[in-house]
């Protein structure tokens, strides 16, 4: 088997805390103490393993872009952001965010249970939970399709070492 076509980096935002216990909109609900460690923890594995992505592309809500940007700091890559990461992302959405740039190693930060399905749907299996601020890297041969991806990793935040 030769190299994939694309590789597609999927990062759940890190916490957030209780969604029911945030007074403001849920689009400006940030990341908590805890939630700022794991993607800091995910920056230093990405880093660690010289994964560079062509692009990070994550969705506008607070969560999720501080999650990006503590992890693409790690790695010197820069965030775009996306709405169509917001909410309902699935199979179509990712298609048009990876093949219309042809970026052949993308990552996505976004949200459930819009990437526990997304997984799912590309591995042609049930579901595949995603935790927050879990990695999963889904290599592809052409565009997204259902049951086209290989899995890759999936990884964790509980296997990745602490920050320090």
């Amino acid at each position: 088997m030769g190299k994939a076509r694309f590789e597609i980096y999927l990062v759940r935002h890190a916490d957030a805390g209780d969604p029911g216990a945030w007074q403001g909109a849920d689009a400006d609900r940030p990341l908590s103490s805890k939630g700022t460690r794991q993607a800091e923890r995910m920056g230093k594995f990405l880093a660690g393993i010289g994964l560079h992505p062509d692009r990070i592309v994550s969705s506008p809500k607070l969560r999720a872009r501080q999650t990006a940007d503590i992890v693409a700091a790690a790695v010197g890559t820069s965030v775009t952001l996306d709405d169509r990461l917001a909410e309902g992302f699935d199979l179509a959405r990712l298609r048009a965010v990876i093949v219309e740039p042809n970026s052949s190693r993308t990552m996505l930060v976004g949200h459930d249970p819009d990437f526990s399905d997304l997984v799912a749907e590309l591995l042609g299996t049930g579901a595949v939970p995603m935790s927050k601020s879990t990695l999963a890297r889904i290599d592809l041969d052409a565009p997204p399709a259902p049951n086209g991806g290989r899995l890759r990793w999936l990884v964790p935040p509980d296997a990745l070492k602490p920050a320090g």
